[in-house]
């Protein structure tokens, strides 16, 4: 396996996973539950139910191509849409997340329908858009907060509702946000000191909604050498428990990571090492939970940013991690998990 000693094998995982996303199917084709597990009232069609069996057949290469699933699940996910505002909604996340998030599952599809999105339309204004990303909570909730800065470009390009000028002035906004010591946006604003401890990760979990922004438009992140440093703090220092649930903390920090040290070209060896090292812990962590009954694995939004993370690992790592085919990561085609 070019080179590389012990690979880790991950077929029957692969299974497992697409056991799970079945156990999720509801009686009309394209439609799913979010859980399994949890209360008879949440084993019901859920936009993230529908959204992430798309995504996670995507990346375990399972995507139906008959047209009639594909046409079921293209309806399915269009049902989720407001006929009034455009937007996309489920309790859990704000209504940009969702949005986005449908949108682009509906891309999957080729099956994004450009129209407008009432609800987002104040901020076309690019005035009214910096304004609303200025206005964020940066300093103490910059993860959760980026729902909505990174959702907004996501929905409304893939929409195909932005012009080439709003586009320029939201990627000036970011490229100008971004802190020189940190490589994170809006980085100054955590602090130092032990609050700089406390806030390092959720800040680099939410500059990875906005990094995957911009590598999708084609744009360099501002300090990407400065964000290497950090992802590497982050490791060595244990300031967040990664490889501990299931979720999307771990694909925020490789994500990060192997994107910035392939731009910057810093620290090449040191990334790729720690990538390395960590990819070895967290899928004997994954491989240590039963999809059977994890609560974790049952959460089909939870699974896809775990699929996510080993995609971008087995993308980073050739030769490392056997699947029984290659996994992609939705990024790669479009913005936004």
């Amino acid at each position: 396996m070019s080179g590389v000693s012990e690979p880790l094998d991950l077929r029957a995982f692969e299974s497992a996973v697409l056991e799970v996303v079945d156990r999720h199917a509801l009686a009309s084709p394209g439609d799913y539950a979010r859980w399994s597990l949890a209360a008879a009232e949440d084993r019901a069609s859920n936009p993230y139910g529908a959204a992430d069996a798309a995504n996670l057949l995507y990346t375990l290469d399972r995507l139906p191509g008959d047209p009639g699933l594909r046409a079921a699940s293209i309806e399915v996910l269009r049902g989720f849409r407001d006929p009034e505002d455009g937007l996309f909604r489920e309790s859990t996340h704000h209504p940009i997340h969702t949005t986005a998030h449908c949108l682009a599952a509906l891309e999957l599809f080729d099956a994004v329908e450009t129209q407008p999105i009432p609800g987002l339309a104040q901020w076309l204004d690019t005035t009214a858009m910096r304004q609303l990303l200025e206005s964020l909570d940066w300093a103490s909730n910059p993860w959760l907060e980026s729902h909505r800065g990174a959702g907004l470009y996501a929905a409304l390009h893939l929409a195909r509702q932005t012009t080439a000028a709003w586009e320029d002035a939201y990627f000036d906004w970011l490229h100008a946000a971004t802190d020189p010591a940190t490589g994170l946006v809006r980085g100054e604003a955590i602090g130092t000191g032990q609050r700089r401890d406390w806030f390092l990760f959720p800040a680099l979990a939410g500059t990875f909604h906005y990094l995957f922004d911009e590598l999708h438009a084609r744009r360099p992140h501002a300090h990407a050498a400065a964000l290497v440093d950090t992802c590497l703090e982050i490791r060595q220092r244990q300031l967040f428990p990664l490889a501990t649930s299931v979720g999307f903390a771990e694909i925020d920090w490789v994500y990060c990571l192997n994107r910035a040290s392939l731009q910057s070209g810093v620290r090449l060896p040191e990334a790729r090492a720690a990538l390395l090292a960590f990819a070895r812990e967290y899928l004997e962590f994954l491989l240590g939970l039963d999809p059977a009954t994890d609560p974790g694995l049952d959460d089909l939004h939870a699974l896809f940013g775990a699929v996510c993370a080993v995609a971008e690992l087995q993308r980073a790592l050739p030769g490392v991690i056997v699947t029984e085919r290659p996994w992609r990561l939705v990024l790669d085609r479009r913005p936004f998990i």
